[in-house]
């Protein structure tokens, strides 16, 4: 019965692109017809509930088989395979892939509930799942120039993941509207990459805080490289704790890090913003998004990716912000430039594959690539995206045009 209902599922889905499926039990089936620019795939189940798992969940059931060994890919890729499904469902086109159960959609919505509210003790444990797994698996992914694991920037000209991160921290940069003297704070600095940068164009000092061992020991080794000690100093401490210091700072910039806050905790880190944040100054907010509607995060990536994380819509991002007079100045939208990047991060893992396994291990390995693969689905098909959110507290602050901010992006690139 499984078989049959995930062959109707699968054939309501893939249209354009082919998917050929070979069943446990070694009966076969095909879905879609060849069509230019979408993928053909060939996948087998191992056993016969692969197909029971995928119905009553299909992204943690396929990702949970996949990491499993008992889906397994046999003509393309993972990154193909979730392509072809996604691309037959665009997210703008109204369509859908289908998501869980009714029990499971209930289950799924509950733990979110329990686990989004993110304290302290939470958070910390919720960042290190996720970031102290070692930083030697992220040298392989990222790009080692700037050690930045967030959304790049793809400008004209731009080829390269090392020129997409570096044309990323010289638009936030911009954006930031920067003078000599002025006190930062980085909130979620990660291995000091923003900090460094700012560090080594401005002369101004950094204060980058993260939740992550890994990622202070090597921002501080780092930093120590790039000569910019003086000028840059990392805590591992959570934001949360700043105001009670009651000091407060010329500039904030906080890159991806606010998908990790959590919901109910988007007004305490807007509040505390606004209390870290001098009267005359200037927040840049760079955060994965939704294009449409709040929602919930989907069980794989809550369980085995970001548990305590949720990507927010920016509906709800600017109502928490604007209760504590943070006005809104400048709203960017980056649509496929996070898709990109991922797709660098995709394929430098497999061309690392091996070192990979030999670090964690094979099945480690399959759930990476299917977070990779899923996430640059997301941002190609889906309805993921990333914000550039610039506030100020007076309004008088910035230029009345958005002028400055090209032109000192295009001193910062040019040198």
């Amino acid at each position: 019965m499984s078989v049959k209902l995930v062959s109707r599922y699968l054939g309501s889905v893939v249209e354009r692109g082919t998917l050929k499926v070979t069943f446990a039990d070694g009966s076969r089936a095909n879905f879609g017809k060849p069509t230019a620019g979408f993928p053909d795939v060939a996948i087998r189940f191992t056993d016969a509930k692969v197909p029971r798992d995928i119905l009553l969940d299909p992204r943690l059931g396929a990702a949970e088989s996949f990491m499993d060994g008992r889906l397994i890919v046999e003509r393309g890729g993972i990154m193909e395979l979730v392509e072809l499904l996604r691309a037959n469902r665009p997210w703008d086109r109204g369509g859908s892939i289908g998501g869980p159960t009714a029990l499971r959609r209930l289950t799924n919505r509950v733990a979110f509930a329990r686990e989004a509210v993110n304290d302290r003790m939470g958070s910390q444990r919720n960042v290190a799942h996720h970031y102290d797994i070692g930083n030697d698996l992220y040298r392989l992914m990222i790009d080692p120039q700037h050690m930045q694991y967030s959304c790049g920037y793809w400008d004209d000209g731009v080829e390269t993941l090392a020129q997409a991160q570096g044309a990323k921290l010289a638009h936030i940069a911009a954006k930031l509207a920067l003078a000599d003297g002025q006190s930062i704070l980085d909130i979620g600095c990660g291995w000091g990459g923003m900090a460094i940068y700012l560090a080594r164009h401005f002369d101004v000092h950094v204060h980058g805080i993260t939740l992550s061992r890994e990622q202070l020991n090597l921002a501080q080794e780092r930093a120590d490289a790039a000569g910019v000690t003086d000028r840059v100093t990392f805590e591992l401490i959570d934001y949360r704790e700043l105001p009670a210091r009651g000091i407060r700072y010329d500039r904030i910039v906080s890159v991806g890090m606010f998908e990790h806050v959590g919901r109910p905790q988007f007004e305490t880190f807007f509040e505390a913003c606004a209390n870290l944040l001098e009267d005359d100054g200037v927040m840049l907010l760079h955060t994965i998004g939704r294009i449409g509607t709040p929602g919930t995060t989907d069980a794989f990536t809550r369980k085995h990716i970001f548990p305590g994380g949720y990507i927010p819509a920016l509906s709800e991002t600017v109502a928490a912000s604007e209760k504590f007079r943070l006005i809104a100045s400048d709203t960017e939208m980056l649509r496929l430039h996070y898709a990109k990047t991922l797709r660098a991060w995709y394929a430098n893992c497999l061309a690392n594959r091996e070192a990979i396994e030999a670090m964690y291990d094979a099945r480690f390995f399959r759930m990476w690539t299917f977070y990779l693969a899923g996430a640059a689905s997301s941002f190609e098909y889906g309805g993921m995206c990333n914000y550039q959110i610039q506030y100020c507290r007076d309004r008088r602050v910035l230029p009345l045009t958005r002028d400055y901010m090209r032109k000192a992006e295009a001193r910062l690139t040019a040198s």
